[in-house]
């Protein structure tokens, strides 16, 4: 297979705003470019703390996106001829040490329902406090440092396509969902998007009855994680009737359950990320980039 001769350019810092770029002749893109992309879907000025470019591409015709990408991927990627490597779950760089500051973006969510900012912040802390400190326990070089080697431009985007999401499935109870409607009429409603529709796991309602009248309800993601039991029970405390996570752990669970204070659902995580990847991918085609997925529910 003829490969294209391409200069490549090494880049760790994802904190600047990244500019927009015009596009190539011919319609190929670049990693800025892909990157601004979904910066523009989301919503975003800034690159989050999450997301980065590692190794800069130009001239980029096909890629390989998978919702996990290491070593093994860019091995496979480099075997058959793919032009740049995404990830959404950061891999490693700043992207993985810095994960942790994601994580505030629940302060803004609350904020915005009508939590009072001490409160938000108080919720967050503890969850925060841990990410930061697991930061230190990941092996950030390995598999960027493999990407170098190999030559093959890599890349993650995380809270970007996460903020997606949230607004697909927040716009989409929007639409037909009340205060009135029951929990599992809100269920049904997240169900109509395709990804949910083609999904293994299915939508659970892990605290509360379908039954429930579901009250205001609050799609709790694009923050890095999921807020675990402190941020789920002030959504409660401050009149939330039903809180959407993406994922919970079972400890957590478990005292939202002893409490029952609202009604907790959870959509599953391969699902609700493919809900916010799909929309960047389909830009990516419109503008003649051929996509092969692993791991990403197709829409």
């Amino acid at each position: 297979m003829l490969r294209k001769k391409r200069s490549y350019k090494l880049n760790l810092n994802t904190g600047e705003c990244l500019e927009k770029l015009s596009t190539k002749e011919g319609g190929l893109m670049d990693t800025e470019e892909i990157m601004h992309l979904s910066l523009k879907l989301a919503g975003l000025e800034n690159v989050p703390e999450d997301s980065a470019i590692y190794v800069k591409g130009e001239n980029i015709e096909n890629v390989l996106f998978c919702i996990d990408a290491g070593v093994p991927e860019l091995l496979l990627a480099k075997k058959l001829g793919f032009d740049a490597v995404i990830a959404h779950h950061p891999p490693g760089g700043t992207a993985a040490v810095n994960f942790h500051q994601v994580f505030k973006r629940h302060i803004q969510q609350m904020m915005g329902v009508g939590v009072p900012r001490e409160e938000a912040e108080k919720a967050v802390k503890r969850k925060l406090e841990r990410l930061e400190v697991e930061a230190h326990t990941r092996n950030y070089a390995h598999a960027v440092d493999v990407a170098k080697l190999l030559r093959i431009p890599y890349m993650n985007i995380h809270t970007p396509l996460d903020e997606v999401g949230r607004k697909r499935m927040a716009e989409q109870i929007k639409s037909k969902v009340s205060e009135n409607s029951k929990v599992q009429d809100v269920v049904s409603t997240l169900n109509e998007l395709t990804e949910f529709k083609n999904a293994t796991t299915k939508i659970k309602i892990r605290v509360g009855k379908p039954e429930n009248l579901a009250g205001k309800v609050v799609v709790s993601h694009g923050a890095g994680t999921n807020g675990g039991y402190e941020i789920a029970k002030t959504y409660f405390k401050h009149g939330i009737g039903t809180v959407i996570y993406i994922h919970i752990s079972h400890a957590d669970l478990e005292k939202l359950k002893m409490e029952n204070a609202g009604n907790l659902i959870v959509t599953g995580h391969i699902a609700s990320d493919s809900v916010g990847i799909n929309p960047l991918i389909h830009e990516l085609e419109n503008k003649g980039v051929s996509v092969t997925r692993i791991g990403i529910i197709p829409a």
